[in-house]
This record gives structure tokens, C-alpha cells and sequence, in this order.
């Protein structure tokens, strides 16, 4: 019985180790992709004629977004909308406009990130021309009236040109703060119309 044993020993040894050595490689190994297709970057709905409006306690409007088309991922669970618009209401000064080419949206819509030929415009009123602002990406909070960006800046108000990289935009306290490399070219109104009248001759 014991010569049997011992006989017996290197096989339930090699047996052994190779089971240990599937267990090693099962643990290393990544997990098997699923083959329903739920790891595809695919969209599981769209809307056309996207359009989502905030109001005011008084019942007029705070905000609304617009978009040709809204496209939901389940993979990431990520929102993009197609060709968006952000309208802020503003019935003492003046609205504020954000559109670009596309935009994704995080955290049920608290963020909104705009990209490609993003434009802001704030209409003129009183004295206060037009201002645009220019970029290739912007994040928006759209409850605080607050918008950012890290990327190069061209801004345009009235003859008055600025160019920077990054900058902060706070409608409701209708304040810009360019952040780096700031360059810029300030026309003062009233010479621009001083200069435009004719001088008169003694």
C-alpha cells in the first residue's frame, strides 16, 4: 500500500498544480465583454425638438435650453443634444444667448458643456452695446447664470476687442473675468462720437 502511495504522489502533484495554475490565470484575467451590445456607444432613445425651460417663482421664465435633437446613452448614461440654445431671460437689462454645434449634459442637466463655435451674446441696452463672446468650449451652470471656459477667448462689445485664454461669466451680476494672456483693444464710446462729428469752422 505505501509503494502504491508513492507511486501515486507525483501525478496527484502535477494534478494539483495544474489546477492551481487555471485558478492563478482565471484571476488575472478581465472579465468577458457582454455580447448584448450594452458596452456599444449607442443611443437608446433621441427627441427631435428638444426644449426644457426653468421658471421663476413668479412664473415667467428663469432659462430655456432648446435643441434640434437629444440623444441619450446608456453605456455612460451621458445626454448630447444637437445644435443647442440657451436663452437667459433678463426683464430689467437684456437676455444672454449660448449656441454651439453640440453640448452634453451631466448631472440631469445642473451642467451643461457646449462645444464647437461657441458663441454667448448679450444684447445691447442702454448705453450698453452688444456683447459677444467667442470660444470653442464653455461649461454652464445654468442655476447660478454662470459659465467658464480654459480654452482661447475673443470677446466683442461694441469697438472694443479682447482676447484671452479661460474666462468666467456671470450674467446675473453681468460681470466677465478674463483669466491668462489677456490682450486687448478699448475704444472709448464718447471719442468714437466726437470723432464722427464734424468740426465746425470759425
Amino acid at each position: 500500500m505505501t509503494d502504491r502511495l508513492v507511486s501515486w504522489s507525483p501525478v496527484a502533484l502535477l494534478l494539483l498544480l495544474a489546477g492551481l495554475t487555471w485558478w492563478l490565470d482565471s484571476k488575472v484575467q478581465p472579465p468577458a465583454r457582454p455580447l448584448d451590445g450594452s458596452l456599444r456607444h449607442d443611443p437608446d432613445f433621441y427627441i427631435e425638438g428638444f426644449n426644457a425651460a426653468r421658471m421663476n417663482p413668479d412664473g415667467t421664465k428663469r432659462y430655456e435650453l432648446t435643441g434640434t435633437k437629444l440623444f441619450h446613452y446608456p453605456d455612460d448614461n451621458s445626454t448630447e443634444l444637437a445644435s443647442p440654445y440657451l436663452i437667459y431671460y433678463d426683464y430689467e437689462r437684456a437676455p444672454a444667448t449660448v449656441r454651439s454645434e453640440t453640448a452634453k449634459l451631466a448631472h440631469g442637466g445642473d451642467d451643461v458643456y457646449f462645444y464647437d463655435n461657441v458663441q454667448i451674446v448679450r444684447s445691447a441696452y442702454g448705453e450698453n452695446p452688444e456683447l459677444g463672446i467667442f470660444t470653442s468650449y464653455l461649461h454652464v451652470i445654468p442655476d447660478r447664470d454662470f459659465a467658464e471656459t480654459d480654452k482661447p477667448v475673443t470677446m466683442i462689445e461694441g469697438n472694443s476687442t479682447a482676447n484671452s485664454v479661460g474666462l468666467e461669466f456671470d450674467h446675473a451680476k453681468q460681470q466677465v473675468r478674463l483669466l491668462s494672456q489677456v490682450q486687448a483693444r478699448y475704444e472709448n464710446p464718447r471719442s468714437l462720437k466726437s470723432r464722427s462729428q464734424p468740426r465746425q469752422s470759425h
